[in-house]
Parts: C-alpha cells; structure tokens; sequence
C-alpha cells in the first residue's frame, strides 16, 4: 500500500480546501514559520514568482496527480516535491539568485497589470469585514434578549439555552430543570415554547418529532397538515414506506402521503448544525468567468484574496553570516524548505484549478450565454481526460470551489451532470430537463395541472426520452407537489 509523504499529503489537502481556509492555513504556517512573510505589495514578489521557478511553466500535473501516479508504479514527476529545495555550500548564492528572479519575474507581470495602492485598500477591506461564524448559543440569547418575557422568565429562558447541545436539542430533562431553577415546571414549559419559536426552526425539541412538529407548524405548504399527523403519530410507517398503510388510515391518497413524505424529508433533524464556527458555510468565489477581446468565455482567478508570501530576506542574510551557528543555520534551512514548499503547493493549487476551470468553461460556452438551458452534460472522467490528470484530482479541485458567472455564483460541481439522449442523438444535461419540467409547471394552467404522465409526453414531442417516475423524482427535487394537489380554481 502507497504511503504519502507528510508534504504531498498536505499538498493535496490545499488543493481540495476552499479559499477562505486556504487562507487562514497560509496565516497559521505564517505564526510557525518565521521565515515566511507577507509582502505588502505584491510589487516585491508573490508566491507565483517562487512556484514559477521550483514547479516550472511547463507542468501540467498537480501535486496530487504525480501522488496517484506514484500508487500505479510510476515515478512521480514530483518526487523531489519532499525537499523543495536543497541547501548545500551553495545554497546562498542559489537562493539570492532566485530571489533576483521571482522579483524580476514579477515585477515584469506587473507592468500589464499594475499592483495600485486602491487595491490594496480594496484587498484589506475585504479581509477586515469578512463575518465572523455564528455560533448557537449566542444566536439564541441575542433573540431572547429581544423578548418581553421579563428578567426572571429571561434567566430562565438562559437555563434551557445553556442546556442544548450542539445539534441544537434540550438534553436535559424540563422537570429537572425546574427543579434546579425552583420554579414550577408550568412557568419553565412556558418558557421553553417561547424559545422554541426562534431561528433556527426546530430548536430545543425534547426529540425528533418535537423537532419535526416545530417545523412543519411553520410550513405554508399545502401538504403540512398531513405531513403533522404523519409526524404526530405515523414516522415509524413513514420510514418503512408504507404508503397503503398510511393512506388508508389517514383517509389520503397515496400520492398525497408521498408528497406529504417528500415535505418531511425537508426538515432538518438537526437545527443547530445549521450555525456552526466553519467559514466554509459561506460561498466565496475564487474563479470569475469573463468575456475576452475574442467574445469567448475565459477565466480569470483572483489571487488578491490570498496572502502574497515570500521567504524573508533577512533569515537569508542570517545564513550568510559567519557569526550564526550551526544549530540556527539548520533551523533556517528546514523552516525555509517548508516554506518554499508551501508556496510552491499554493502556486500548484492555482494551476490546477485555473487548468481544471478553463476546461469547464471552454466546455460551457452556450451555458454562459443562455443560462441552465444549454447546460451540456459533463463528467469528471471526461474532464480528467482532457487536462490529463486523474479523476480524483478533478474531484478534489472541484470540491468547495465556487465561480462567479455572468448568470450567477455556481459550485464547480454544479457542471458535473449526467446525460439523457434525445431522438435525434445529442445528450442534455439533467440539470436542463428538471428546469424544463419547472418551467413547463409554473406556466400550467392552475385549473388543469400538468400530470406526470403530461409532462413526460411533452418532453418526448421534444425528443427527451424519460419514464414518468423519472418525470415524477425530478418533480420532487423541485418541490412541486403532484397534480391534483396542485389544483386551484
């Protein structure tokens, strides 16, 4: 079995991290690493100019590609990837002169695209206002500050908060509570059914179906009165499927009950998850697709939202001077190869992921230009194809990256969709038949809803053919409900 190196395994762990953890890795490397600094213009030097020099223009394999390539019996192309860089009696006077390089290198770049003063205000500003996490506890006492239950009733209410564990359930016991508060267990129940209607839906349940009940007493659907007596009495028939069984006894249709099942599944069992201390809860774009001189889609990655780090100079200097000792020299030198390292991966990381999008998008044109619909299908193994790298190599690109598109932000992952065949040959996407299916239902007539068996006829007279269950799964990943419970007037 093929074991990593510590550096190729964290050079594949950067890869599949999004940018706002990527960046707060670069910032804790920076706190351990001495040698690392951050350039306050990027005049001086980037980690581009350092990854140019020890990765090479001409790679087209990630770190993590020349990693799988190993596990097949092959030498990876990256096998020195463990010692980025080698110190021997040399080691000054090659490290000056690449230092001379990556300056020139860039300050070259730089000439068509200047560096000015307003973007790094612009760079700044967008680190100093990202929010910080929510987390549960503070949430819900922010919102029972704002309640008029008075200030016993309030300490009360901080009692039952304090007691929840982190998926946002009361674990402790009401009675118990009473108890410790010495109060009647009537006031502290009254309390809890006040908290119990804060954000997010479904906190402080004593269990799931108290979760569940919260939940769908807030819901406008039409299916939330039977989705309550399902709830209230039926989840175990429910779990089992048992659509006869349950139609029969709450005098509903089996369609009904199902469409009623589908609205449950959209619960969440665990409310207090949905704020949690994880920065990737939020979308950052990290890929921007622009329209070039040519009128093609292209893309562009915006490398200002990262730290631009290079190896100081004054650690270098301290290696050139005899009066520094042999312990610290040896510290130097392995603090510096691990930051090379770090910034030879961080440039790889763009790399891949600049190689990997482009193709998206190259594959993508008519998407840009007129939306879902001409959404063509994809698959990662087509992909790794064309770039040459492995399927998980795309897989752990396309992980948490997001894209600004002239027709929105999308995840990577979006793009990846299997394909139906039409009657005259070329594939669709699934993506595009379920939005033609969303179309063709929020155009019905309220009086005389589209049937499943409606809807899959009229994709046929378009030349996509799918079954009606296919045309009824679909329906329910978009949340419409069946015919006849979609029937007004």
């Amino acid at each position: 079995m093929m074991v990593l190196a510590p550096q190729l395994r964290q050079s594949l762990e950067m890869l599949q991290l999004p940018l706002m953890e990527l960046r707060a890795m670069i910032q804790q490397e920076m706190e351990h690493n001495p040698t690392i600094e951050d350039v306050v213009s990027p005049h001086e030097v980037s980690f581009d100019d350092l990854a140019t020099r020890t990765v090479g223009e001409g790679t087209a394999r990630s770190a993590g590609e020349d990693a799988e390539a190993g596990g097949q019996g092959e030498k990876p192309s990256g096998a020195e990837d463990e010692k980025p860089l080698d110190f021997d009696e040399r080691s000054i006077d090659t490290l000056t002169a690449m230092d001379d390089e990556w300056r020139d290198y860039y300050f070259d770049e730089q000439q068509n695209n200047p560096y000015t003063v307003q973007d790094e205000e612009r760079r700044r500003y967008m680190f100093d206002s990202l929010r910080q996490p929510v987390s549960l506890q503070p949430h819900l006492l922010e919102q029972l500050r704002m309640t008029d239950l008075g200030t016993e009733n309030r300490q009360l209410g901080e009692l039952i908060i304090g007691s929840l564990n982190d998926n946002g359930s009361l674990v402790t016991d009401l009675a118990e509570l009473a108890a410790q508060a010495a109060v009647p267990l009537a006031r502290i129940e009254a309390v809890l059914k006040v908290i119990q209607t804060f954000d997010p839906p479904g906190i402080a349940a004593r269990d799931l179906r108290e979760c569940l009940l919260i939940q769908i007493r807030q819901s406008n659907a039409p299916e939330a009165p039977l989705a309550e007596a399902i709830i209230a009495n039926h989840l175990q028939d429910l779990a089992t499927q048992k659509y006869a069984q349950l139609a029969g006894t709450l005098k509903a249709t089996e369609d009904e009950v199902q469409a009623a099942g589908d609205l449950i599944r959209t619960l969440n069992p665990q409310p207090g998850g949905m704020l949690e201390d994880d920065p990737t809860t939020y979308a950052v774009p990290e890929i921007f697709v622009k329209r070039n001189k040519e009128g093609r889609w292209v893309v562009a990655l915006d490398d200002d939202q990262l730290p631009h780090i290079r190896i100081s100079s004054h650690y270098r200097r301290l290696l050139e001077d005899e009066n520094t000792s042999a312990e610290v020299k040896s510290y130097i030198r392995e603090r510096i190869r691990s930051g090379a390292f770090l910034i030879k991966s961080i440039h790889q990381r763009q790399k891949t992921i600049h190689m990997i999008a482009s193709d998206i998008v190259g594959a993508q044109q008519a998407f840009f230009e007129e939306g879902v619909a001409a959404l063509r299908p994809m698959t990662m193994a087509e992909v790794a194809e064309r770039v040459g790298v492995h399927e998980t190599t795309v897989s752990r690109t396309v992980a948490n990256k997001y894209m600004q598109t002239p027709v929105g932000v999308f995840e990577l992952k979006y793009f990846f969709t299997p394909g139906l065949k039409t009657a005259d040959g070329p594939a669709v996407s699934n993506k595009t038949v379920q939005d033609m299916i969303d179309t063709m239902i929020r155009q019905e007539s309220p009086s005389n809803p589209l049937s499943d068996q409606a809807i899959q006829e009229q994709l046929s007279e378009q030349g996509i053919k799918i079954a009606r269950r296919t045309v009824a799964k679909y329906r329910s990943i978009l949340k419409h409900p069946p015919s006849h419970l979609r029937k007004r007037g």
